[in-house]
């Protein structure tokens, strides 16, 4: 199973629109294509679907570990408008691994590299693994060299 497999069972998320592009050791990145339904009554993008796809990127960064890990606590800060039309990412990246927790920042921006939200989260880590294994820097090499 990938990753991007284990994350489609994230309901909320997949029914939102949301798609898991990349997941590194410590890394991801996940789009969203703002529709009609992602728009609050002002015709903006809602908080909550930026939320959303903020959070995705962070469980699949925080899970790459290959143990199960859950947020603790997550802020978000608007800095720009989003509307209809707009593709919407999220890169989620490693700033602090521990023995059982983690804190990881998540930048959200448009189509054209513009930051429309910041998002930083701490997890805890559960001793259970994920379903899934992260191919490492070394593993590719290796199969480089084998092609």
């Amino acid at each position: 199973m990938t990753a991007q497999e284990f994350f489609k069972n994230d309901i909320f998320a997949e029914n939102a629109g949301i798609v898991l592009l990349e997941v590194r050791e410590g890394y991801s990145k996940a789009k969203l294509e703002i529709k009609p339904e992602h728009l609050n009554a002002g015709a903006r993008t809602q908080g909550g679907a930026i939320f959303t796809l903020a959070d995705l990127a962070l469980a699949a960064a925080a899970n790459s570990h290959g143990t199960l890990a859950f947020s603790l606590s997550s802020t978000i800060t608007f800095v720009r408008a989003s509307g209809p039309g707009d593709t919407l990412y999220a890169e989620a990246r490693e700033r602090y691994i521990g023995r059982s927790t983690g804190c990881y920042q998540v930048d959200i921006t448009n189509q054209n590299g513009e930051l429309i939200a910041t998002f930083e989260s701490s997890v805890f880590r559960k001793d259970q693994k994920v379903p899934f294994e992260i191919e490492h820097p070394t593993q590719i090499a290796d199969l480089e060299k084998l092609e």
